[in-house]
Protein backbone atom coordinates (compact mmCIF):
# COMPACT_ATOMS: atom_id res chain seq x y z
CA UNK A 1 0.00 0.00 0.00
CA UNK A 2 1.43 3.66 -1.42
CA UNK A 3 0.76 6.76 1.33
CA UNK A 4 0.70 10.27 0.27
CA UNK A 5 4.05 12.19 -0.66
CA UNK A 6 6.50 13.84 1.48
CA UNK A 7 8.30 17.05 -0.32
CA UNK A 8 11.61 17.89 0.87
CA UNK A 9 13.04 21.12 -0.76
CA UNK A 10 16.80 21.63 -0.46
CA UNK A 11 17.26 25.39 1.86
CA UNK A 12 21.10 25.09 2.25
CA UNK A 13 24.49 23.62 0.85
CA UNK A 14 27.62 23.63 1.65
CA UNK A 15 30.12 22.54 -2.08
CA UNK A 16 27.41 19.68 -2.50
CA UNK A 17 28.48 18.11 -6.18
CA UNK A 18 24.91 16.92 -7.08
CA UNK A 19 22.12 19.81 -5.81
CA UNK A 20 21.71 23.48 -5.07
CA UNK A 21 19.08 25.34 -3.47
CA UNK A 22 15.35 24.94 -4.04
CA UNK A 23 16.19 21.23 -5.84
CA UNK A 24 12.98 18.88 -4.50
CA UNK A 25 12.98 15.65 -3.62
CA UNK A 26 9.76 13.66 -3.07
CA UNK A 27 9.44 10.57 -1.50
CA UNK A 28 6.90 7.77 -1.15
CA UNK A 29 6.30 5.77 1.92
CA UNK A 30 5.40 1.89 0.85
CA UNK A 31 3.91 -0.76 3.59
CA UNK A 32 4.05 -4.52 2.54
CA UNK A 33 2.47 -6.87 4.24
CA UNK A 34 4.34 -10.08 5.23
CA UNK A 35 2.79 -13.27 6.95
CA UNK A 36 5.30 -14.59 9.11
CA UNK A 37 3.98 -17.81 11.98
CA UNK A 38 0.91 -16.59 11.05
CA UNK A 39 1.26 -13.31 12.30
CA UNK A 40 0.87 -10.08 10.16
CA UNK A 41 4.26 -8.11 10.15
CA UNK A 42 4.94 -5.08 7.82
CA UNK A 43 8.24 -4.04 6.11
CA UNK A 44 8.13 -0.02 5.51
CA UNK A 45 10.52 1.23 2.47
CA UNK A 46 10.45 4.07 0.27
CA UNK A 47 10.74 5.28 -3.47
CA UNK A 48 12.20 8.75 -3.96
CA UNK A 49 12.24 11.13 -7.23
CA UNK A 50 15.33 13.05 -7.58
CA UNK A 51 15.12 16.64 -9.38
CA UNK A 52 14.93 16.09 -12.63
CA UNK A 53 18.02 15.63 -15.04
CA UNK A 54 19.91 15.23 -11.73
CA UNK A 55 22.09 12.30 -10.54
CA UNK A 56 20.94 9.94 -7.82
CA UNK A 57 22.53 9.79 -4.16
CA UNK A 58 22.72 7.03 -2.60
CA UNK A 59 24.02 8.73 0.27
CA UNK A 60 20.71 11.18 0.64
CA UNK A 61 18.59 8.43 -0.80
CA UNK A 62 19.11 6.27 2.39
CA UNK A 63 18.86 9.33 4.95
CA UNK A 64 15.55 10.11 3.76
CA UNK A 65 14.76 6.46 3.52
CA UNK A 66 15.74 6.20 7.35
CA UNK A 67 13.34 8.88 7.91
CA UNK A 68 10.20 7.52 5.91
CA UNK A 69 10.85 3.99 7.77
CA UNK A 70 10.99 5.62 11.63
CA UNK A 71 7.61 7.50 11.10
CA UNK A 72 6.23 4.36 8.91
CA UNK A 73 4.25 6.48 6.16
CA UNK A 74 4.69 9.85 4.78
CA UNK A 75 2.15 11.73 5.85
CA UNK A 76 3.42 11.08 9.70
CA UNK A 77 6.30 12.74 9.36
CA UNK A 78 6.59 16.32 11.48
CA UNK A 79 7.92 19.50 10.30
CA UNK A 80 11.48 19.12 10.38
CA UNK A 81 15.04 20.09 8.85
CA UNK A 82 16.73 17.08 7.48
CA UNK A 83 20.82 17.29 7.18
CA UNK A 84 22.53 14.96 4.96
CA UNK A 85 25.22 12.78 5.97
CA UNK A 86 27.40 13.81 3.56
CA UNK A 87 30.74 13.01 0.99
CA UNK A 88 32.71 15.78 0.01
CA UNK A 89 29.76 18.11 0.57
CA UNK A 90 26.33 18.49 2.96
CA UNK A 91 22.90 19.68 2.32
CA UNK A 92 19.99 21.01 4.49
CA UNK A 93 16.39 19.81 3.44
CA UNK A 94 13.52 21.49 4.58
CA UNK A 95 9.97 19.22 4.92
CA UNK A 96 6.67 20.70 5.05
CA UNK A 97 3.26 18.68 4.65
CA UNK A 98 2.79 18.58 0.97
CA UNK A 99 -0.34 20.22 -0.66
CA UNK A 100 -3.38 17.40 -0.34
CA UNK A 101 -6.18 18.78 -1.99
CA UNK A 102 -9.50 17.04 -1.90
CA UNK A 103 -9.99 13.97 -3.48
CA UNK A 104 -13.08 14.71 -5.59
CA UNK A 105 -10.96 17.43 -7.62
CA UNK A 106 -11.73 17.30 -11.49
CA UNK A 107 -12.93 14.73 -13.62
CA UNK A 108 -11.07 13.28 -16.15
CA UNK A 109 -12.52 15.07 -18.99
CA UNK A 110 -11.59 18.34 -17.43
CA UNK A 111 -8.42 17.66 -15.94
CA UNK A 112 -7.03 16.84 -19.34
CA UNK A 113 -8.67 20.02 -21.01
CA UNK A 114 -6.68 21.87 -18.57
CA UNK A 115 -3.91 20.42 -18.70
CA UNK A 116 -3.84 21.71 -22.43
CA UNK A 117 -4.27 25.01 -20.89
CA UNK A 118 -1.05 25.03 -19.00
CA UNK A 119 1.21 26.96 -21.12
CA UNK A 120 -1.90 29.58 -21.26
CA UNK A 121 -2.54 29.93 -17.75
CA UNK A 122 0.92 30.00 -16.30
CA UNK A 123 0.89 33.65 -17.65
CA UNK A 124 -2.10 34.05 -15.79
CA UNK A 125 -1.04 36.36 -12.51
CA UNK A 126 -2.76 34.37 -10.07
CA UNK A 127 -0.69 31.33 -11.13
CA UNK A 128 2.37 32.70 -11.40
CA UNK A 129 2.27 32.88 -7.67
CA UNK A 130 2.51 28.88 -8.09
CA UNK A 131 5.79 27.30 -8.32
CA UNK A 132 6.41 25.82 -11.75
CA UNK A 133 6.80 22.08 -10.07
CA UNK A 134 3.64 22.05 -8.83
CA UNK A 135 1.93 24.40 -11.29
CA UNK A 136 -0.09 21.05 -13.40
CA UNK A 137 -0.91 19.61 -9.88
CA UNK A 138 -2.51 23.03 -8.96
CA UNK A 139 -4.27 23.79 -11.82
CA UNK A 140 -6.05 20.01 -12.26
CA UNK A 141 -7.67 20.68 -9.16
CA UNK A 142 -9.70 23.31 -10.97
CA UNK A 143 -13.05 22.68 -12.66
CA UNK A 144 -14.07 24.48 -16.10
CA UNK A 145 -17.52 26.25 -16.11
CA UNK A 146 -18.88 26.84 -19.97
CA UNK A 147 -21.15 29.62 -19.48
CA UNK A 148 -23.33 31.90 -22.21
CA UNK A 149 -23.95 35.63 -22.72
CA UNK A 150 -26.72 36.47 -19.59
CA UNK A 151 -25.77 33.01 -17.36
CA UNK A 152 -25.36 34.48 -13.40
CA UNK A 153 -22.21 33.33 -11.91
CA UNK A 154 -23.03 34.24 -8.43
CA UNK A 155 -25.65 36.41 -7.48
CA UNK A 156 -24.64 39.39 -4.46
CA UNK A 157 -26.05 38.10 -1.24
CA UNK A 158 -24.82 34.53 -1.33
CA UNK A 159 -22.95 32.75 0.88
CA UNK A 160 -19.47 32.64 -0.60
CA UNK A 161 -18.18 28.79 -2.03
CA UNK A 162 -16.09 29.33 -4.88
CA UNK A 163 -12.82 31.00 -6.55
CA UNK A 164 -13.11 31.86 -10.08
CA UNK A 165 -10.96 32.80 -12.83
CA UNK A 166 -12.12 33.29 -15.76
CA UNK A 167 -9.66 31.70 -18.59
CA UNK A 168 -11.61 33.68 -22.05
CA UNK A 169 -14.56 35.96 -22.33
CA UNK A 170 -16.29 38.72 -19.70
CA UNK A 171 -18.02 39.19 -17.15
CA UNK A 172 -20.37 42.43 -15.66
CA UNK A 173 -19.85 43.21 -12.07
CA UNK A 174 -23.56 44.26 -11.21
CA UNK A 175 -25.09 46.54 -8.65
CA UNK A 176 -28.28 46.70 -6.68
CA UNK A 177 -29.79 48.39 -9.44
CA UNK A 178 -29.45 45.86 -12.01
CA UNK A 179 -26.53 48.25 -13.50
CA UNK A 180 -22.85 47.52 -14.47
CA UNK A 181 -20.48 49.28 -12.50
CA UNK A 182 -17.14 46.91 -14.25
CA UNK A 183 -16.02 44.48 -16.45
CA UNK A 184 -13.76 41.24 -15.83
CA UNK A 185 -12.28 39.58 -18.74
CA UNK A 186 -9.58 36.67 -19.48
CA UNK A 187 -6.77 36.17 -16.27
CA UNK A 188 -9.08 38.19 -13.99
CA UNK A 189 -10.58 36.88 -10.99
CA UNK A 190 -13.53 36.94 -8.76
CA UNK A 191 -15.36 35.12 -5.72
CA UNK A 192 -11.59 35.43 -3.16
CA UNK A 193 -12.86 37.82 -0.60
CA UNK A 194 -16.20 36.19 0.01
CA UNK A 195 -13.83 33.11 1.13
CA UNK A 196 -10.95 34.76 2.78
CA UNK A 197 -13.25 37.00 4.96
CA UNK A 198 -15.87 33.93 5.20
CA UNK A 199 -18.73 36.40 4.28
CA UNK A 200 -21.68 36.16 1.90
CA UNK A 201 -20.99 37.59 -2.01
CA UNK A 202 -20.78 40.74 -2.61
CA UNK A 203 -21.74 41.33 -6.06
CA UNK A 204 -23.39 39.88 -8.83
CA UNK A 205 -21.92 38.22 -11.53
CA UNK A 206 -23.18 38.28 -15.22
CA UNK A 207 -21.59 36.46 -18.10
CA UNK A 208 -21.01 39.73 -20.79
CA UNK A 209 -19.97 37.39 -23.84
CA UNK A 210 -19.52 33.22 -23.74
CA UNK A 211 -17.03 32.31 -21.06
CA UNK A 212 -14.80 29.46 -20.04
CA UNK A 213 -14.40 30.23 -16.26
CA UNK A 214 -12.11 28.02 -13.48
CA UNK A 215 -12.96 27.59 -10.81
CA UNK A 216 -11.99 25.78 -6.98
CA UNK A 217 -14.17 25.16 -4.00
CA UNK A 218 -13.88 26.42 -0.90
CA UNK A 219 -11.74 23.87 1.06
CA UNK A 220 -9.02 23.63 -1.80
CA UNK A 221 -8.60 27.17 -1.66
CA UNK A 222 -7.85 27.43 1.52
CA UNK A 223 -5.21 24.87 0.86
CA UNK A 224 -3.49 27.02 -1.91
CA UNK A 225 -3.56 29.69 0.43
CA UNK A 226 -2.06 28.08 3.61
CA UNK A 227 0.45 26.02 0.82
CA UNK A 228 1.77 28.92 -0.93
CA UNK A 229 2.33 32.42 0.85
CA UNK A 230 2.72 34.54 -2.45
CA UNK A 231 -0.79 33.80 -2.94
CA UNK A 232 -1.98 35.64 -0.06
CA UNK A 233 0.28 38.55 -1.10
CA UNK A 234 -0.92 38.42 -4.73
CA UNK A 235 -4.70 39.20 -3.38
CA UNK A 236 -3.10 41.50 -0.45
CA UNK A 237 -1.56 42.99 -3.74
CA UNK A 238 -5.29 43.16 -5.61
CA UNK A 239 -7.11 44.62 -2.77
CA UNK A 240 -5.47 47.26 -2.50
CA UNK A 241 -5.53 48.24 -6.35
CA UNK A 242 -9.56 47.08 -6.34
CA UNK A 243 -9.48 49.67 -3.64
CA UNK A 244 -7.10 52.34 -5.27
CA UNK A 245 -9.65 51.90 -8.46
CA UNK A 246 -12.82 52.43 -6.58
CA UNK A 247 -11.51 55.47 -4.73
CA UNK A 248 -10.40 56.85 -8.24
CA UNK A 249 -14.23 56.37 -9.56
CA UNK A 250 -15.63 57.84 -6.36
CA UNK A 251 -13.35 61.01 -6.41
CA UNK A 252 -13.96 61.51 -9.84
CA UNK A 253 -17.91 61.21 -9.56
CA UNK A 254 -17.84 63.47 -6.68
CA UNK A 255 -16.00 66.00 -8.34
CA UNK A 256 -19.10 66.50 -11.00
CA UNK A 257 -21.91 66.75 -8.02
CA UNK A 258 -22.35 62.63 -6.61
CA UNK A 259 -25.85 61.47 -6.03
CA UNK A 260 -26.35 58.15 -4.44
CA UNK A 261 -27.80 55.88 -0.97
CA UNK A 262 -26.39 54.95 2.04
CA UNK A 263 -27.31 51.34 1.57
CA UNK A 264 -24.70 51.38 -1.49
CA UNK A 265 -21.86 53.54 0.01
CA UNK A 266 -21.76 53.63 3.90
CA UNK A 267 -21.41 56.97 5.89
CA UNK A 268 -17.93 56.00 6.60
CA UNK A 269 -16.80 55.11 3.12
CA UNK A 270 -18.17 57.89 1.66
CA UNK A 271 -16.46 60.53 4.45
CA UNK A 272 -13.21 58.99 3.57
CA UNK A 273 -13.40 59.19 0.31
CA UNK A 274 -14.17 62.90 0.08
CA UNK A 275 -11.10 63.60 2.69
CA UNK A 276 -8.62 61.10 0.61
CA UNK A 277 -9.70 63.03 -2.92
CA UNK A 278 -9.31 66.44 -1.35
CA UNK A 279 -12.80 67.71 -1.75
CA UNK A 280 -13.84 70.99 -1.30
CA UNK A 281 -17.58 70.93 -1.27
CA UNK A 282 -21.36 70.43 0.67
CA UNK A 283 -22.41 67.19 1.38
CA UNK A 284 -26.45 66.75 2.00
CA UNK A 285 -27.89 63.37 3.07
CA UNK A 286 -31.83 63.66 2.96
CA UNK A 287 -34.48 60.94 3.63
CA UNK A 288 -32.68 60.17 7.07
CA UNK A 289 -34.40 59.20 10.70
CA UNK A 290 -34.01 62.78 11.86
CA UNK A 291 -34.52 65.09 9.28
CA UNK A 292 -31.80 66.00 7.06
CA UNK A 293 -27.84 66.68 7.73
CA UNK A 294 -25.51 69.03 6.14
CA UNK A 295 -21.64 68.63 6.04
CA UNK A 296 -18.91 70.94 4.71
CA UNK A 297 -15.33 70.05 3.11
CA UNK A 298 -12.48 72.01 2.56
CA UNK A 299 -9.23 70.28 0.54
CA UNK A 300 -10.72 67.03 2.39
CA UNK A 301 -11.29 68.53 5.72
CA UNK A 302 -14.72 68.69 7.64
CA UNK A 303 -15.03 72.35 8.26
CA UNK A 304 -18.88 72.40 9.10
CA UNK A 305 -21.53 69.07 10.50
CA UNK A 306 -25.14 69.68 11.33
CA UNK A 307 -27.54 66.97 11.55
CA UNK A 308 -30.76 67.15 13.66
CA UNK A 309 -29.79 69.21 17.14
CA UNK A 310 -26.51 68.00 17.01
CA UNK A 311 -23.50 70.20 15.98
CA UNK A 312 -19.70 69.78 14.90
CA UNK A 313 -18.33 66.19 15.82
CA UNK A 314 -21.76 64.73 17.95
CA UNK A 315 -23.22 65.32 13.72
CA UNK A 316 -20.66 63.05 12.41
CA UNK A 317 -20.58 60.99 14.80
CA UNK A 318 -24.73 60.51 14.78
CA UNK A 319 -24.31 60.38 11.01
CA UNK A 320 -22.15 57.23 10.86
CA UNK A 321 -25.18 55.69 12.61
CA UNK A 322 -27.47 55.76 9.41
CA UNK A 323 -27.58 53.13 7.00
CA UNK A 324 -30.29 54.31 4.90
CA UNK A 325 -30.76 58.37 3.33
CA UNK A 326 -29.91 60.04 -0.13
CA UNK A 327 -26.76 61.97 -0.43
CA UNK A 328 -25.55 64.63 -2.70
CA UNK A 329 -22.33 66.47 -2.85
CA UNK A 330 -22.18 69.90 -4.53
CA UNK A 331 -18.62 71.29 -5.21
CA UNK A 332 -17.59 74.58 -3.72
CA UNK A 333 -17.99 76.46 -0.43
CA UNK A 334 -19.01 79.87 0.39
CA UNK A 335 -16.03 82.66 0.71
CA UNK A 336 -16.59 82.95 4.39
CA UNK A 337 -16.28 78.96 4.34
CA UNK A 338 -12.45 79.33 3.30
CA UNK A 339 -11.06 80.49 7.25
CA UNK A 340 -13.04 78.49 8.81
CA UNK A 341 -10.89 75.87 11.20
CA UNK A 342 -11.61 72.35 10.46
CA UNK A 343 -13.45 70.24 12.73
CA UNK A 344 -11.01 68.13 14.05
CA UNK A 345 -7.88 65.61 12.53
CA UNK A 346 -10.32 63.98 10.12
CA UNK A 347 -8.63 60.36 10.44
CA UNK A 348 -9.22 60.34 14.54
CA UNK A 349 -12.58 61.53 14.05
CA UNK A 350 -13.34 58.84 11.87
CA UNK A 351 -11.71 56.23 14.16
CA UNK A 352 -13.36 57.49 17.07
CA UNK A 353 -16.74 57.58 15.67
CA UNK A 354 -16.35 53.87 14.14
CA UNK A 355 -15.32 52.92 18.02
CA UNK A 356 -18.46 54.21 19.52
CA UNK A 357 -20.55 52.93 16.47
CA UNK A 358 -19.01 49.06 17.54
CA UNK A 359 -19.60 49.84 21.22
CA UNK A 360 -23.50 50.72 20.48
CA UNK A 361 -23.76 47.24 18.38
CA UNK A 362 -22.65 45.48 21.37
CA UNK A 363 -24.68 46.85 23.48
CA UNK A 364 -27.61 46.38 21.76
CA UNK A 365 -26.62 42.75 21.12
Amino acid sequence: MAFPKAVFTVSETTKCPLYSFGDAFSVMGITIAMNSNEENTFVVTAIIHSPVEKEKCKILNGDLTRIIVQYERADKIPVCMVSCSGCTGSLRLEYKKELILAEDAAEDGFSNELSSMIHLLSDFAFFKNIDANNLEKVVNFFKVNKLDKGDIVIRKGDPGGNFYIIVSGSVNVINDRGMSISSLSKGDVFGEMSLICNDCVGATIQVQEPSSILYIDRKNFQQILEQYPAVQLYFTRLLAKRLTTSNTIRGKDLSSGMIGNLAEIPAEALFQTLNMNNKTGILTINHLQKGTARFSFRQGSLIKAKYDTHIGETAFYEILKEQEGRFRFTPGIPTEDFEVPEIGYFMKLLMEGMRRLDEGRAKSN
